[in-house]
């Protein structure tokens, strides 16, 4: 019989952690110093404070831990000595059925793994949906992992330990994340369109209006209608637009979603997850016959990530009424218009700005996405709340020096442009760790026509600029523009500096962040703020109407426009029941 809350919490301690045990291996110390916490409100409470207790344990306590745990496909297996829930974990994977030349693979890497970090290469190989990976990817993973760093994979390491746990946990409850497994296998299988070129790697590319990214309007607009939403259409830039009425039609709107393109070799769960989660609220709602006193819209944007054509954010813009008709004339790689592919797919320009929204009729905009970072990953926090998307400012720049002789000409005589640059790398980065929340890149350095016996004469690179506030973002500007002077007046280089993008920040609006804060209370999940780096349909809407977004935690140090993003099943499940706790909240607020 499933265990439940309500028998965990009226236990004594003794039978409280034999009713835990076995969710680290060999260590019931960690669920036993939990159980101080009790009484539990959810098993993600008691997830976290698991986790809280083994951060918090003794470098010598983790290493033990870790090394309780077999080796995957290693002696333990051979000998029937693993633990009932390593057995079933490992054949769920399939690694009881490896072939000999797979198990003398893994029991290489097993080796080298071992010599070099000292303890056993543990995964959770379960998955992110709790299914099991398959062999291929079990193997790849060890492979990767091998190069990190001893202290990172320390970490990551631990995490697959919580992520082992957590699934065991789900097996004591008989808990199953059905709607975050419907939200991660929409993801997968929206992921099987991809651009040609990428398609026959393997690799998700989704471009702005490509067959593939008509492909996934078409496949998201046949989910809608089979959610239950009364009215879907894709509009005339290519938006999946679904709506679900409310109890009476002169109700306000919320507004919600994300984008359904990607970039170049990317994730399945960038954009994509903010409009599967509230598709699945909506479903619930339908299957309850359930009307509540707004009306909810939700918009898988067409294009936010600029990747076929210069001009971003033609989704959400179009929403807001920003849409220049100078961008039809921008060309993709192939030379085809803007202009062309739209009558290709067959939208009417014309209708584009009968698009624009009335604020007055909205009662606000949300959003749920991935975190695209490490933070909530490296907390063991699976929800995050956004208090900010972050003003940003871009440059194109180049410092200009002397082109020279590499050995005639003397150390204290260069006129060395790339050095200066690096000097200025050196400084940005300082910079923008001085604020604490403001980041600072050079993604982009050339020397130009350079040669391994030349001084560098000049040297091009970009500064990507962003904080949580305009005031902060324009600080760090001024203050990196002026070390640029002083750097070329040390050196004397010259430069230029030519700014290519503003953004404002867009805070969250106060009662929206409010909102999702109590939804992920009720979750039992601690609160955790903060800003968001990336830029985000959100702060398109941001312009017109209150916004506020939750972050869901990533997988594999939270990467993301990498085919290494991920997010697992719980998390989504729990995303969805903090919308669901939104909606509720906002009925009752309306009533």
């Amino acid at each position: 019989m499933a265990l439940t809350l309500e028998q965990l919490n009226a236990a004594d301690l003794a039978t409280a952690a034999s009713l835990l045990d076995g969710l680290y291996e060999h260590s019931p110390w960690i669920a036993e110093a939990a159980l101080a916490q009790r009484p539990f409100r959810s098993l993600a409470q008691i997830k976290y404070a698991m986790a809280q207790v083994l951060d918090k344990a003794p470098v010598q306590a983790k290493l033990d831990l870790i090394r309780a745990h077999p080796e995957l496909a290693g002696k333990a297996m051979e000998t029937n000595t693993l633990t009932a829930e390593s057995t079933n974990e490992q054949n769920k994977a399939g690694l009881t059925r490896c072939t000999p030349e797979e198990l003398e693979h893994i029991r290489k890497l097993n080796a080298e793994y071992g010599k070099r970090f000292g303890f056993p290469f543990i995964l959770a190989v379960r998955g992110p949906r709790g299914a099991g990976l398959a062999k291929a990817e079990i193997i790849e993973t060890f492979e990767r992992r091998l190069h990190n760093h001893p202290d990172f994979e320390l970490g990551e390491a631990l995490r697959n330990i919580h992520r082992i746990a957590e699934i065991r946990l789900n097996d004591k409850f008989g808990y199953t994340p059905e709607l975050g497994n419907d939200v991660w296998d929409w993801q997968e299988k929206l992921a099987q369109h991809s651009d040609p070129g990428y398609a026959e790697k393997g690799q998700l590319t989704v471009t702005y209006l490509t067959d593939a990214h008509r492909a996934c309007a078409q496949r998201i607009s046949h989910w809608m209608r089979d959610c239950g939403f009364d009215e879907v259409e894709i509009d005339a830039v290519g938006n999946v637009v679904g709506r679900y009425k409310a109890a009476t039609d002169d109700a306000r709107t919320l507004l919600t979603g994300s984008h359904y393109d990607t970039v170049r070799n990317g994730g399945k769960y960038d954009g994509r997850l903010g409009i599967f989660v509230p598709m699945a609220c909506v479903r619930e709602l339908h299957r309850q016959g359930k009307r509540l006193p707004f009306h909810i819209e939700v918009v898988g944007f067409s294009e936010e990530e600029g990747q076929r054509y210069k001009a971003t954010f033609l989704g959400s813009g179009a929403l807001i009424g920003d849409f220049r008709q100078e961008w039809l004339e921008q060309k993709d790689a192939d030379g085809i218009t803007l202009r062309e592919a739209m009558q290709h797919a067959g939208l009417c320009i014309d209708d584009i700005p009968k698009l624009q929204r009335d604020p007055a009729r909205y009662l606000g905009f949300i959003e749920v996405h991935i975190e695209q970072g490490p933070v909530l990953n490296e907390l063991d926090i699976p929800l995050g709340i956004v208090t900010s998307i972050n003003g940003s400012a871009r440059y194109i720049c180049e410092m200009i020096g002397m082109a020279s002789h590499a050995g005639t000409t003397p150390m204290d005589r260069r006129r060395d442009a790339a050095c200066g640059v690096a000097e200025l790398a050196l400084y940005i980065e300082k910079r923008a760790a001085r604020d604490g929340t403001s980041v600072a890149t050079m993604g982009q350095l050339n020397v130009p026509s350079g040669s391994v016996n030349v001084v560098p004469g000049r040297c091009q690179f970009s500064l990507d600029l962003r904080a949580p506030t305009n005031e902060q973002r324009d600080a760090m500007v001024a203050d990196i523009l002026a070390e640029i002077e002083a750097i070329a007046q040390r050196r004397g280089l010259r430069y230029s500096t030519e700014l290519a993008m503003k953004a404002a920040a867009a805070p969250s609006a106060p009662e929206w962040q409010q909102r999702w804060e109590a939804a992920v209370d009720a979750l039992g999940v601690p609160l955790y703020r903060m800003p968001s780096g990336a830029g985000h349909d959100a702060m398109k809407l941001h312009e017109i109407m209150p916004q506020a977004m939750l972050f869901v935690r990533g997988l594999n140090a939270g990467i993301s426009h990498n085919p290494l993003e991920s997010s697992t099943a719980d998390d989504m499940q729990l995303s969805v029941d903090a919308f669901s706790h939104v909606l509720n909240q906002l009925a009752q607020e309306q009533q």
